[in-house]
């Protein structure tokens, strides 16, 4: 009995070395010995440097059917959409449509409409079990809120939603508004993307008052250890060259004269909306295109007194550099 045991194991032990020899060699060509890749398009196992095929028919994993574009690959797919740090509950939870319907467009009857309104009632309750997640929902409901008002990508929401998570379980919250705390979040996220807004813009679609937005978002950084680098004031100079219509030169001209401060440490304690107000209004001037100070202060949210104070400043060191 032992014998025909360890006949039985030694005979396993050779078929699998037979099986790992086998697919190690499937790893390379037999004729010429290259690597081979997977056709998935034609269901072949080729040789990436002969093109021999090796094996064919191979079976494809992927889905049945066909689309076209995007929003025909989200009506056919079946799974749901990826879980986002932008929702309290990342996405994962169950959504009771509101239209009072059923799957083949037919209304329903007085009693099923009672019945969903209920179900949507109960849903709610338990999407929001504690106060955690009810300040969680208010807090990202403002973000995205914001957000919006503001025209920041969805990198910047998601960067924001998972700095308010951080502050919201490090318990930074005691003593301060949920919607201050929102707000710096998104200040800080919007910054450590290179798409900064200033106080006054933040500010202004913000439920709190300026002086707390940077007084929140100071203790914020501090707190959580945050890396946020000084703004740029050339990461401005896009968006207000975009709203008041200007060229593509009058904006590589603007960018030419804040590198040229920069190199001249001109722009140090001094505002960098300011610097790209100035530079996109100094670098219209040189290229003859028609915009007043209160167009650009209007758009950077400035006042014209600083507009005309550092556009002289660039102009100066514009010179100078030239010399």
């Amino acid at each position: 009995m032992t014998t025909t045991r360890t006949r039985h194991g030694e005979r396993r032990q050779r078929e699998s070395e037979s099986e790992s020899e086998e697919s190690s060699e499937r790893s390379d060509c037999p004729e010429c010995g290259g690597q081979l890749v997977s056709d998935t398009e034609h269901a072949e196992t080729v040789c990436d440097d002969c093109g021999l095929v090796v094996e064919e028919g191979e079976i494809d994993r992927g889905p049945e059917w066909r689309a076209f574009d995007a929003a025909e690959k989200d009506e056919k797919s079946r799974v749901g959409a990826p879980t986002t740090k932008m929702m309290h509950d990342q996405g994962l939870s169950t959504n009771i449509g509101w239209q009072d319907k059923d799957a083949y467009g037919q209304a329903l009857s007085s009693r099923q409409r009672q019945k969903m309104q209920r179900l949507r009632k109960w849903n709610e309750r338990f999407r929001t079990r504690d106060s955690k997640e009810r300040n969680l929902k208010q807090a990202l409901g403002e973000i995205d809120r914001m957000a919006s008002a503001l025209g920041l990508p969805e990198n910047v929401r998601e960067t924001a939603s998972v700095i308010y998570r951080r502050a919201l379980e490090e318990d930074l919250l005691p003593g301060r508004s949920i919607e201050g705390v929102a707000t710096a979040a998104l200040y800080a996220a919007a910054r450590q993307a290179n798409t900064p807004r200033s106080l006054d813009e933040i500010s202004a679609v913000s439920r709190v008052e300026k002086a707390e937005v940077a007084r929140t978002y100071r203790y914020v950084v501090r707190e959580l250890g945050l890396e946020v680098q000084p703004a740029d004031p050339e990461n401005y100079v896009p968006r207000f060259a975009s709203e008041l219509d200007l060229s593509d030169e009058t904006e590589r001209r603007a960018r030419s004269l804040l590198s040229t401060a920069k190199d001249q440490e001109i722009h140090s304690g001094k505002s960098p909306v300011g610097l790209a107000a100035a530079a996109v209004y100094a670098a219209a001037l040189l290229t003859n295109e028609k915009v007043t100070q209160n167009d650009v202060s209007e758009v950077a949210s400035i006042s014209e007194v600083t507009i005309r104070n550092r556009y002289h400043e660039l102009l100066e060191a514009e010179e100078h550099a030239a010399v």
